[in-house]
């Protein structure tokens, strides 16, 4: 199947957009949402202060800011004063810090210092949000947030820069005062290291923070580095004005994760007289983005080539392709009709199967009922020329050789004008922490081609 070629990964970031879902998700910021929290440094703070963050009413598209004060709210006279402003940007990644980045007033001289100087540090801890991006402004949280996701992200200022790894680790329950029953957190986990500045051990360290579907982090225990007398900041949500929902599903229908192999086979009794088995492993991976390479195994078919694919908040989608086959297979001939005849194209993979139609395969979150069609115009419609609706009709129970699996079903009716093996039903079962386990197209022609795992 002749498809796009691989310079369209270089392209990719002009695919990616903020959807609208992104407002009502792990930092909804409506205008008029509020939120208090109160924390505390066992060493530096031992004074509980209460912080007051509100939406700054310049928002622009995918942007926005978050402003926090201590002024009137009934703070002890020995608690820091802090205001600040920190600015977010929403991409179809995650969450991340854009310039300006933050700005506040300088924290307490008793504070350590995180920076190589103290004239002009712009580094502090001193407050709630301070200790949320510390570390990990770039990216501040990753999404989708699926079970398995790590990713490393930078803070600080550039002279005096901060590293971290975070991990997800899973929902768990969790109460604070804004919650006093329990609610649902996504629960991450950050090992952050800071080398050089004068307060360097107090810059490094581990911190947790339980962020609520609908609310944003609710709190947040930074353990800092420095043996059994560490200190340990905590900040909590004392009240807000946003209400918390159930976290979407975590679970990874299309797992990335370098040096993985499938082994498929497909058939198709009307042109495949002898099954197609492939290997596919995936050599390359980086941001969510995955190289998935092809060979050929046995059957009618000699294909190699490669195949990427993205997991963002839009959902799982192909953005390149580059296969080279020799077929002593006849297979009919795809559109899309606009193409000259030698540039039609076929298929020649199971994940030319998988991906044929529009993007994306699956959404971030997939759950049963999800929808969406394919439209007569962009990138996918002047790729393959196909039209149609997909549906996640939900889990079902599937067995091939590599094993029975629960897997999430999706289904899609495509119509490629004028080709009918290129139009027909096709349904895809993708299993948990695996990816594509099955895969049954019945095309217009009256011909079924089925893949399956082998191992």
């Amino acid at each position: 199947m002749r498809r796009v070629p691989l310079f369209f990964a270089l392209v990719a970031a002009l695919l990616a957009f903020a959807p609208a879902a992104l407002a009502d998700g792990w930092l909804p910021h409506p205008a008029d949402a509020t939120w208090t929290y109160l924390w505390s440094d066992s060493v530096y703070n031992t004074t509980p202060t209460k912080e007051k963050v509100t939406v700054d009413k310049d928002q622009s598209g995918p942007n926005f800011s978050l402003d926090w004060t201590t002024d009137g709210l009934g703070n002890p006279a020995s608690a820091p004063t802090s205001a600040g402003t920190v600015w977010f940007q929403e991409t179809n990644n995650g969450l991340d810090i854009v310039p300006p980045g933050w700005k506040s007033n300088a924290p307490p001289t008793s504070f350590p210092t995180l920076c190589a100087s103290a004239s002009q540090c712009a580094n502090s801890l001193a407050s709630t949000y301070y200790n949320v991006i510390w570390g990990s402004a770039t990216p501040v949280l990753v999404e989708p947030l699926l079970k398995g996701l790590s990713w490393a992200s930078t803070g600080g200022t550039p002279s005096d820069p901060v590293a971290s790894t975070s991990e997800y680790l899973g929902v768990e329950p969790v109460t604070v005062p804004a919650f006093p029953k329990p609610v649902l957190a996504a629960k991450v986990r950050s090992d952050i290291t800071q080398a050089g500045a004068l307060g360097d051990p107090y810059g490094s360290g581990v911190r947790t923070i339980w962020w609520v579907y609908g609310v944003g982090p609710v709190k947040i225990v930074f353990d800092h580095a420095g043996g059994s007398s560490a200190a340990v900041t905590t900040s909590e949500l004392q009240s807000t004005s946003l209400t918390p929902a159930d976290p979407p599903g975590d679970l990874d229908y299309f797992p990335i994760k370098k040096g993985v192999t499938h082994t498929y086979r497909w058939t198709n009794p009307r042109y495949l007289k002898q099954p197609e088995v492939q290997q596919f492993t995936i050599d390359a991976v980086a941001n969510g983005t995955a190289r998935f390479s092809v060979t050929s195994v046995s059957g009618p078919i000699r294909a190699t080539g490669a195949y990427i694919y993205t997991s963002r908040v839009d959902g799982v989608s192909n953005i390149a392709a580059s296969t080279k086959a020799a077929s002593l297979a006849k297979l009919p001939p795809l559109g899309p009709k606009s193409a000259p005849p030698a540039d039609r194209r076929h298929f020649f993979t199971p994940f030319d199967l998988m991906d044929f139609g529009f993007n994306p395969i699956l959404p971030a979150y997939p759950k049963a009922g999800d929808a969406w069609v394919g439209k007569a115009s962009g990138r996918d419609y002047d790729v393959f020329g196909v039209t149609g609706s997909t549906k996640v009709l939900g889990v079902q129970t599937v067995k091939v050789p590599a094993g029975k699996f629960q897997a999430l079903a999706v289904q899609s009716v495509l119509k490629q004008q004028g080709f009918p093996f290129g139009s027909g039903t096709r349904t895809s079962w993708f299993a948990p922490s695996l990816g594509l386990v099955k895969l049954v197209f019945r095309h217009a022609d009256g011909s079924v081609s089925l893949v399956e795992l082998l191992k």
